[in-house]
């Protein structure tokens, strides 16, 4: 009896223990809702895209879609599989490209990827009904910058469609779906997680993707990735192929702005500013004596006669602020100038030596520039520390792409193997600008101000790269 009652007891504590050590109830936030309902309310809105490209009669390969990230980018693998190659020969052929979409307007109004269609002589979209109804469709408007497209289905009425929802309000680790055509498997859903939102890939100005690791396959490009609610918060774009896991997806929010503009204009209109920019790192915050926890993106060049410069902002200037919104990283400030409207003035916070100042600045329309390569280098001289530098000529300048103020320094033309200047990250076709902040315009400025330094001191080069980047790089004489 008494073992009985003792067993009872120690039965008795661990369940008493097992309730005061147990996980707290999953509220039903915590838990994702049913994927068949999901799916079952998305994907009669979701809709597979055959685009035909004739490539041009003779020899050589077909024609093949510009990847949206350059020639030489992660995704080419991506790309390759989606579009294919075709054999050359010696009569006009056609290639197909196989994606996905989205349905936004009952009259037929459907979001895709640019690279979906770009260049197509024939668009066929078919919905996913009993019917398997398949549309001729016409481009609407295009925005290679953020890959994304609108087309319309000709004579479409009463179409099903998807609710844009709140990419800003997802969370990492949040559920989430896709769904889309993978290698051509018409209406297949995959889901996932959230796994980072922010991501800069280097497809464009306006990188801020989603990056999740709901399965993301050739052929979803275009299709929808949803929440739980079944609202679309991002459009699938990008795989990198030799990663597992890995997907990107432009955020609904963004999207949002562009479409409309495609409807109404077909075409996208974005603010300039006109200027070039960067991050304001630790060591340029520190040559110019702006706090560590001031936030802001310093002004590496004012392009002569742009709404910047008639407003009065200078280079070296650090926007803090653009329409009262505060500004903590060049992709930030790019966006909101392009959302802001053409004509339009807007005040622009900078600090200047310090001190903040307003400039209203009437916005003007971006137009997308080219970034020209650098010509051979000329001769220069070899220094203690291992730089060689030449003043700047009017043909050096124009080898450089160099203009107007940004025309001022030394180049340099040389740095020898191994000497202190290379191990601290000097490059040949930088511009020096300052030497301890003592402006160089001159080979014998720049020796006068690195004679000054005594050896073991440690010199600061305000250097300007080739992309417009200014840095400020130590090196111990």
């Amino acid at each position: 009896m008494k073992i009985k009652y003792a067993v009872w007891m120690a039965a008795l504590l661990l369940f008493g223990a097992w309730g005061v050590f147990s996980l707290p109830e999953a509220k039903a936030d915590d838990v994702p809702q049913s994927f068949t309902k999901l799916a079952d309310m998305a994907s009669p809105a979701v809709v597979n895209i055959r685009a035909e490209k004739n490539a041009p009669k003779g020899g050589g390969r077909a024609l093949r879609r510009p990847s949206p990230f350059g020639k030489e980018d992660p995704f080419n693998d991506f790309f390759e599989k989606f579009f294919g190659e075709q054999g050359g020969r010696e009569f006009r052929q056609k290639s197909q490209s196989m994606g996905s979409g989205f349905i936004i307007d009952k009259e037929g109004y459907v979001v895709t990827n640019n690279h979906v269609i770009d260049e197509a002589d024939k668009i066929k979209v078919k919905l996913n009904n009993d019917a398997h109804d398949e549309y001729d469709a016409e481009v609407v408007g295009r925005d290679p910058n953020t890959d994304l497209a609108l087309i319309h289905l000709k004579s479409a009425k009463n179409l099903p469609t998807l609710k844009l929802g709140d990419s800003d309000a997802l969370k990492v680790g949040e559920w989430v779906a896709a769904i889309g055509s993978p290698f051509g498997l018409e209406h297949t859903i995959t889901k996932g997680i959230v796994s980072a939102k922010g991501r800069v890939i280097g497809s464009g100005p306006y990188d801020d993707f989603i990056q999740t690791d709901a399965s993301i396959n050739p052929g979803n490009s275009g299709g929808p990735l949803l929440n739980m609610k079944g609202e679309v918060i991002g459009i699938n774009t990008a795989i990198i192929a030799s990663g597992q896991g890995i997907g990107f997806a432009v955020p609904v929010n963004l999207a949002k702005n562009i479409i409309n503009q495609l409807k109404s204009g077909g075409e996208v209109t974005r603010g300039w500013l006109g200027v070039a920019i960067q991050d304001l790192g630790p060591e340029i915050a520190e040559y110019y004596g702006i706090k560590k926890e001031q936030k802001g993106v310093l002004i590496t060049e004012v392009f002569p006669g742009d709404p910047a410069d008639k407003a009065g902002i200078k280079a070296k200037d650090v926007v803090i602020e653009v329409n009262g919104k505060k500004v903590e990283n060049a992709r930030e400030l790019t966006r909101l100038v392009a959302d802001i409207g053409v004509g339009d003035t807007a005040p622009v916070k900078v600090l200047r030596d310090g001190k903040e100042a307003i400039f209203k600045v009437k916005i003007a329309k971006r137009e997308d520039q080219k970034v020209s390569a650098l010509g051979n280098k000329p001769p220069g001289k070899e220094d203690e520390l291992g730089i060689r530098v030449s003043n700047l000529t009017p043909e050096t300048a124009r080898r450089f792409n160099l203009k107007g103020k940004d025309a001022e320094g030394v180049i340099v033309v040389g740095v020898e193997d191994g000497s202190k200047a290379e191990e601290a990250g000097i490059q040949t076709g930088d511009l020096i600008k300052e030497v301890d902040r003592a402006a160089v315009s001159t080979v014998e400025e720049y020796e006068q101000a690195v004679d000054k330094i005594k050896k073991g001191d440690t010199v600061q080069f305000l250097v300007r790269r080739a992309n417009s980047t200014f840095m400020v790089i130590k090196v111990t004489k």
